[in-house]
């Protein structure tokens, strides 16, 4: 075989083998995803990183905003990479059956048995109005800032996320911050 061949099959071989590997690595690349915590967890994890807001994203299984909002809101990556360097997540589902224990105080669902019977958790956080999703913001030591609700796409949660998580909130009202706001994410 002379040495002309020899060279472009080599050079087939490796612009075959690199073609191959880079298309394996694009199949196993993953999306960037939000890390949810548990309310516990988070709870938790502001006593160690004290700079940290919480952010409550509280649903149900079988609310079609909720799921909306997974799938497109929750899924930009504009929003994942800003809630997961500024926030603790955590995904609450307002119907869980299990018992929380946060600070001593222990929160219950009283008819765990039941269908759409809210857990304790769900109904303080929200003070008794429940709607889904809503979304609680809680400062670096687990007070209530305010809670939002319904559906919101990706460039309006964006603002909200900004206002709460960079502090405007103390120095500027909501209205003046959106006038101001230069958003990421556009909405399609």
């Amino acid at each position: 075989m002379n040495l002309k061949k020899i060279v472009i099959i080599s050079l087939v071989i490796l612009f075959s083998t690199n073609y191959i590997f880079a298309q394996k690595k694009e199949e196993t690349k993953q999306p960037a995803k939000i890390t949810w915590y548990s309310f516990e967890e988070a709870m938790a994890l502001t006593k160690l990183f004290p700079k940290k807001k919480i952010l409550v994203d509280v649903y149900t299984e079988w609310c079609g905003w909720c799921k909306k909002m997974d799938a497109t809101t929750f899924s930009n990556p504009v929003i994942i990479e800003y809630i997961n360097q500024n926030y603790f997540a955590v995904k609450l589902d307002a119907e869980r059956k299990d018992t929380v224990v946060i600070d001593g105080k222990v929160f219950v669902n009283p008819n765990s048995t039941a269908n759409r019977s809210v857990h304790q958790i769900a109904q303080t956080l929200l003070n008794g109005q429940m709607s889904y999703p809503s979304y609680v913001f809680l400062d670096e030591m687990g007070r209530t800032i305010t809670v939002t609700q319904g559906f919101m796409e990706a460039a309006n949660f964006e603002a909200v996320l900004h206002y709460f998580g960079d502090n405007s909130y103390f120095n500027m009202t909501w209205e003046a911050y959106q006038k101001q706001f230069k958003a990421k994410v556009v909405n399609q």
